[in-house]
């Protein structure tokens, strides 16, 4: 059995995390073993496996998805002194049954946006299947209301991880308030991606945009990217809401208000579901001369969180 050795503060992280590779090439390190040695190991528990293969496992170029393959993963848990299924369950999750590349706990968009048949036909246009390979590590999202009270635009800086490979896109949503023209949403492109298609549904206020990265991630890669939907089409807007489809994540909300249309007050607003009843609603405060308001959530669940709002 692994002896559970002292494991260092990136090991102990890429093991609750993932992605495998990452996590296995961290511990290959830091038992200071040659993939020989390693094979050696593997052959005295009754494991056979090539060395050319363990390489590809921690390159990220392959992955572990046979029967046998997974037991050598069982294996190599013990031979680099790791608690028990800590690889593992980064290729099975708990009660899984096959691979998922550190995919973590996630909800469909059926259960958090409506309407979701006009979406489901926007993201057939597109070609772009609801998961598109990528789940947030962290997001900062800036919201201004305007004069009228009417959302003005938004801005996201954006990190996100791969959970398969070849992953070179996402796909942004943006719904606007009642009245909302959707030919006047105009998308603009931030760092690191650039605009592709955009579809638009005029009768559920729905703006779907392409963005593009210049490189294709593999799985367990990061990027970090930008960019802004400006709208103001819309009629007086009552709250910002984002829909969380994958759990873990930092999300940072900002909402500033112009100074002609001030709120009386502003909270947090959470929700399992679009249908679910509103939870661990909080009061915020409007601070400083930019009129702003902001949560902060570390470790996102699945469901919906932002800031609602009074007129007075």
């Amino acid at each position: 059995m692994a002896q559970n050795a002292p494991q260092s503060a990136e090991l102990a992280q890429l093991l609750r995390t993932g992605p495998f590779h990452l996590a296995l090439r961290s511990a290959l390190t830091a038992r200071g073993l040659a993939l020989t040695r390693v094979q050696h190991k593997l052959a005295q528990r009754g494991i056979t496996i090539g060395v050319t293969s363990l390489s590809y496992w921690q390159q990220g170029a392959r992955r572990p998805q046979r029967p046998e393959s997974l037991r050598a993963v069982r294996a190599l848990e013990e031979v680099l002194e790791l608690p028990a299924r800590s690889l593992h369950r980064l290729l099975v999750p708990e009660g899984g049954n096959g691979p998922e590349a550190g995919r973590p706990a996630a909800r469909s968009y059926r259960s958090l946006v409506a309407p979701t048949g006009a979406l489901q036909q926007l993201f057939a246009e597109l070609a772009a299947p609801t998961d598109g390979g990528l789940h947030t590590v962290g997001h900062h999202e800036r919201v201004r209301i305007g004069p009228r009270r009417q959302l003005v635009e938004r801005e996201s800086l954006q990190v996100v991880r791969a959970h398969r490979d070849g992953v070179d896109r996402y796909v942004a949503i943006h719904r606007g308030e009642a009245g909302c023209d959707p030919s006047r949403v105009r998308v603009r492109t931030g760092e690191n991606c650039r605009l592709g298609r955009v579809r638009r549904d005029a009768g559920a206020r729905l703006v779907v945009a392409e963005l593009l990265f210049d490189t294709r991630l593999r799985a367990g890669d990061t990027h970090v990217f930008g960019y802004v939907f400006e709208d103001g089409s819309g009629g007086p807007s009552a709250e910002y809401l984002r829909g969380f489809g994958f759990a873990g994540g930092q999300y940072v909300l900002q909402v500033r208000f112009d100074e002609a249309a001030l709120p009386l007050r502003c909270r947090r607003v959470a929700q399992t579901s679009a249908s679910a009843p509103r939870t661990a609603q909080r009061e915020l405060t409007l601070t400083g001369p930019h009129h702003t308001v902001h949560v902060v959530e570390q470790g996102v669940r699945p469901g919906i969180l932002g800031i609602g709002w009074d007129w007075a």
